[in-house]
C-alpha cells in the first residue's frame, strides 16, 4: 500500500536478535514503512522480547505488534519444552544435524501471521532474517523454503488470487555468514548492544556464551574483526 508520504508498508519479523535487527535496518534503508512483528510464543525467556522492544524504539519504528501464541502446547524443542539447551566449548563443536533448539515449523507459523497482517495492511512485502550459512541447520532457513512460502502466499490469500497484490518474501541475509551480516549492520549504523541472541540466558539476562546461538554470534563478531558489545555470563569462557 502506498501512503501519502510515498513509502510502502512492509511487515518485518523482529525477534530482538542480531539477524532480525539487521533486516529491520535494511528495510528502513530501502525506504519501507516498517510494521514490526514479534511473538510471545512460549519461549524459555522474555529477554528477547525486551530486546525487540529496545530495537524498534531505537530505530523509530511506527508500529510494533507482539502476537501471543503458545507453542508450549506442542513442545518438541529445547526452546518450548523441558529439554536442556545444548552447550559447547566452541563453534567448532557444533553438529551437522538439526539441533533440539529447532522449534517445529516456527518460521511457517511466524510468516503466516506476518502474511495475515500484511494482507490487512494492503502491504505486499514481508522481511525475515533467515540465512543459509550460519543458521544451525534449521530447515526453515533455506532459500527453497522462502521461495515455497512466497508461492504459497500468493496462492492462499484474497489479495493474491484477485491480483491486487503480489507478495514478496525478502530474506536479504540469505547468502551472508554472521560476519557479513554484522558488517552490513555496521554500515547501516545498527547498535548491536540492544540485541539478544542467547537461547539460555542467566536469570539476570546475561547471555550464556556456550549455546549454539551465542557461539555463532561470537564467531561472527570475531571474523568481522570487532567486539560483541553485549554482556556474557562471567562464568563462561568468551
Amino acid at each position: 500500500m502506498m501512503e501519502r508520504d510515498g513509502r510502502k508498508d512492509a511487515v518485518v519479523l523482529v525477534s530482538g536478535g542480531l539477524d532480525s535487527t539487521t533486516v529491520l535496518a535494511i528495510a528502513k534503508a530501502e525506504g519501507y514503512r516498517v510494521n514490526a512483528l514479534s511473538f510471545r510464543y512460549g519461549q524459555r525467556h522474555a529477554v528477547e522480547l525486551e530486546a525487540a522492544r529496545r530495537v524498534v524504539a531505537a530505530m523509530g519504528v511506527e508500529r510494533h505488534v507482539v502476537a501471543d501464541i503458545d507453542l508450549r502446547a506442542f513442545g518438541g524443542s529445547a526452546l518450548t519444552d523441558a529439554i536442556a539447551v545444548p552447550k559447547h566449548g566452541s563453534a567448532a563443536e557444533l553438529g551437522e544435524g538439526i539441533p533440539v533448539t529447532y522449534v517445529p515449523a516456527r518460521n511457517t507459523v511466524f510468516l503466516s501471521f506476518a502474511l495475515a497482517w500484511a494482507e490487512t495492511l494492503g502491504a505486499s512485502d514481508l522481511f525475515i532474517g533467515v540465512n543459509a550459512l550460519d543458521y544451525s541447520g534449521y530447515p526453515d532457513c533455506r532459500p527453497e523454503y522462502i521461495a515455497a512460502f512466497e508461492t504459497l502466499a500468493n496462492l492462499a490469500t484474497k489479495a493474491g488470487v484477485e491480483g491486487t497484490s503480489r507478495f514478496r518474501i525478502h530474506a536479504p541475509l540469505m547468502t551472508l555468514d554472521k560476519a557479513g551480516i554484522i558488517r552490513r549492520g555496521q554500515e547501516l549504523g545498527v547498535d548491536y548492544s540492544l540485541t539478544h541472541s542467547c537461547y539460555d540466558p542467566t536469570p539476570d539476562g546475561l547471555s550464556c556464551g556456550t549455546c549454539d546461538s551465542c557461539l555463532l554470534r561470537l564467531k561472527g563478531f570475531s571474523e568481522a574483526g570487532t567486539i560483541d558489545p553485549i554482556r556474557y555470563d562471567s562464568g563462561t569462557n568468551i
